[in-house]
């Protein structure tokens, strides 16, 4: 897969400056029209071929089909902060299970996140610090103790009735220098 060009919208498409942000997307819309010219997945079926779901960062130096070996359909994939089972998560799991032949689950945290550096309080305090918003009302689940979120994660899913005895559940950690993954839990 080709990257982004180098061609970047303007800076000045900011939010709240509607005639800036109307092009903010323009070189994207244009990689997608290359990618568009050679797509050949029309008709796929939508299940986990490979009966795979991934909850992992939004860490965009994670590629989480391509560091399992796997490809196009074989896998549902879940992003949210620093790999947390949130509640959309939990719900995408339940989901999977049922409905997308789903029968194996990876929760997998990784090296130098943000969201493992410190927790919801501090990461709330840069927020303020950087922008001045107030996030006080956002649970981010931060916590620099991955091995102990990640156990309770993968305990929320073992554990939860409407996935425990349909999926096995593991917990792992990546590593985004060595593109290792470890099982943790």
């Amino acid at each position: 897969m080709e990257h982004a060009s180098d061609e970047r919208p303007d800076n000045t498409a900011m939010p709240g400056n509607p005639a800036a942000t109307d092009h903010a997307f323009d070189d994207l819309l244009a990689n997608n029209k290359k990618f568009a010219e050679s797509f050949d997945q029309q008709g796929f079926d939508g299940i986990a071929h490979a009966g795979v779901l991934v909850v992992t960062c939004m860490d965009s130096r994670i590629v989480p089909l391509e560091m399992l070996g796997l490809t196009f359909g074989d896998a549902k994939i879940l992003r949210t902060p620093g790999g947390r089972v949130t509640t959309s998560a939990l719900a995408g799991c339940i989901a999977g299970v049922h409905l997308l032949n789903v029968n194996r689950i990876m929760v997998i945290p990784h090296s130098r996140c943000a969201m493992a550096a410190a927790d919801d309080d501090v990461i709330i305090e840069r927020i303020r610090n950087a922008s001045g918003a107030d996030a006080s009302w956002v649970r981010f689940g931060a916590s620099a103790d991955q091995r102990r979120t990640l156990h309770r994660d993968t305990e929320k899913l073992r554990n939860h009735p409407l996935i425990g005895d349909r999926a096995v559940v593991g917990g792992f950690y990546y590593d985004v220098d060595t593109g290792l993954l470890e099982r943790w839990d």
